[in-house]
């Protein structure tokens, strides 16, 4: 589209646009892409949220009293969330955009709660999610990396303990971490937190929906709700494992002082008195009507057997794929979450051809790059519409090793790899990035090579700065204009 039309086009054939436009994309149903979107397999499902969303989407959650339906079914959806973790009479919760925006307030909050602080920290296992860094790096706060265990990936209490300081203005933990899919040992690091008078904050923005269900059926749940002593705070994603449609997560403080901080007034200007209670300001009453309907739609006993299906098919695809010669598990997942890699030390294939072969067979698995003792793996997110398909995906992911394994690893050359890693990436001129994506092959038109793995084998060479820089720069070809006069 290179400009307006004239006289407008007929929605009919607007909608077929969309279509034909959503066609290259991945599929967001029938449990094939393992990354990005959850997928209930409940039919009906996507009708009811975007029938709701429709009712709700022109009202602005700007204003509740203008709009007291939003306010009701927010109130509505927060005590939703909070009973399932624990909460008491004094907890209270905001709707948010996702995930990010939650882990963002809760470093906010706790800053401004602690405003005598002239250099304020965050404590965080290095395994926790990059919104913490996000939230520091926009408030001003100190991210301060913890190492975890090397085996477990998860988070070492007595190390977190022993990072707090008086500048310490959070403590985070996961249930369960992203990349690995472990619950920290919540408890033991709230323990820590609350000793030296600090919030503790959960990010379950994954397993807060689930885990209390995966506890019901009898798995085992490290503990990570209220009921722990010292966690202050908990972000929650309806987006994820609740199958709300994309746009809605809650931040959940076990009391309102707690949550002041995140809240925003603005008097001094001539107009109406602004209110924020999150980063937004207008924001759609669409999302929050959708997760309220469907919610209320699956209700509890649905969601249980949801998290049963899941817990199946995790159980399955885990158990499978450590058949499979030449791969291994790490950890010990504690949910529904899964990343596995390489085992032996000469297994002679290449994670990155598999995840490249696994979409020649219309699967979507995740590639992640190594950091610390966790090497390149391939990231699973299962839901509940992998369940009846797992044998199908073992088998895909079966061939996709035999074919990796028969190409071989994928070779850079080592004078390359040599250059990469003594480049300096603030020094790096645009002309020098722009050589740079054209050598990874990710300059061109914007678009992406069919084929990712010589592309991500060099990404993967490169220093964790340098690879933000290049593919920070990718993204501005990405995001440009169709064309412009």
């Amino acid at each position: 589209m290179t400009a307006l039309p004239a006289g407008g086009a007929a929605a009919g054939d607007v909608l077929a646009e969309v279509r034909a436009l959503r066609s290259a994309d991945l599929p967001t149903h029938g449990g094939r892409t393992l990354a990005y979107v959850y997928d209930s397999g409940l039919g009906g499902i996507d009708e009811l949220g975007m029938a709701a969303y429709a009712l709700a989407s022109s009202a602005n959650g700007l204003d509740p009293t203008a709009f007291p339906s939003l306010l009701r079914m927010e109130n509505d959806v927060v005590a939703a969330t909070a009973s399932l973790l624990g909460g008491t009479a004094e907890t209270v919760g905001t709707v948010t955009s996702g995930g990010t925006e939650s882990c963002m307030l809760a470093v906010l909050a706790a800053r401004e709660g602690r405003r005598e602080v002239r250099a304020p920290n965050v404590v965080l296992p290095a395994t926790a999610h990059a919104a913490f860094r996000k939230a520091a790096h926009c408030f001003g706060v100190r991210a301060v990396e913890v190492p975890v265990d090397p085996g477990t990936f998860r988070a070492e209490p007595a190390a977190m303990a022993a990072a707090i300081d008086g500048d310490t203005v959070l403590v985070v933990a996961s249930a369960p971490s992203y990349a690995h899919g472990v619950v920290d040992p919540v408890a033991e690091i709230a323990a820590a937190a609350a000793a030296r008078g600090v919030r503790m904050h959960v990010d379950a923005c994954i397993g807060g929906w689930v885990l209390p269900y995966l506890r019901r059926l009898g798995a085992e749940v490290p503990p990570f709700g209220f009921g722990v002593e010292g966690v202050t705070s908990i972000s929650v994603d309806l987006h994820k494992y609740a199958y709300c449609p994309k746009g809605v997560s809650v931040l959940l403080h076990a009391g309102a002082d707690l949550r002041r901080g995140h809240y925003f007034a603005s008097a001094d200007w001539p107009g109406y008195t602004m209110l924020n209670s999150t980063l937004q300001s207008t924001k759609s009453g669409g999302p929050l009507a959708a997760a309220w309907a469907v919610l209320r739609h699956i209700g509890d006993d649905g969601y249980l057997r949801l998290a049963r299906e899941t817990l199946a098919a995790v159980a399955e695809i885990r158990d499978g794929i450590e058949k499979i010669e030449g791969l291994r598990v790490l950890g010990s997942p504690d949910s529904t979450l899964l990343a596995f890699t390489t085992a032996g030390d000469d297994v002679g294939f290449d994670l990155f051809t598999v995840a490249d072969e696994m979409r020649e067979r219309d699967w979507y698995v995740q590639p992640q790059f190594a950091h610390g003792s966790s090497p390149v793996n391939l990231h699973l997110t299962v839901t509940a519409a992998n369940r009846g398909g797992e044998a199908a995906f073992l088998a895909g992911l079966a061939g996709s090793v035999d074919v990796a394994r028969a190409a071989g690893p994928v070779v850079v050359a080592p004078e390359l790899v040599e250059l990469i890693t003594a480049l300096d990436p603030d020094k790096l001129t645009p002309a020098e990035f722009e050589g740079l994506l054209t050598g990874a092959g990710l300059a061109g038109d914007g678009g992406l090579p069919e084929r990712m793995a010589q592309v991500n084998v060099l990404l993967a060479a490169a220093p964790a700065r340098l690879r933000e820089r290049v593919l920070l720069e990718f993204l501005g070809l990405l995001y440009r204009p169709s064309a412009l006069p």
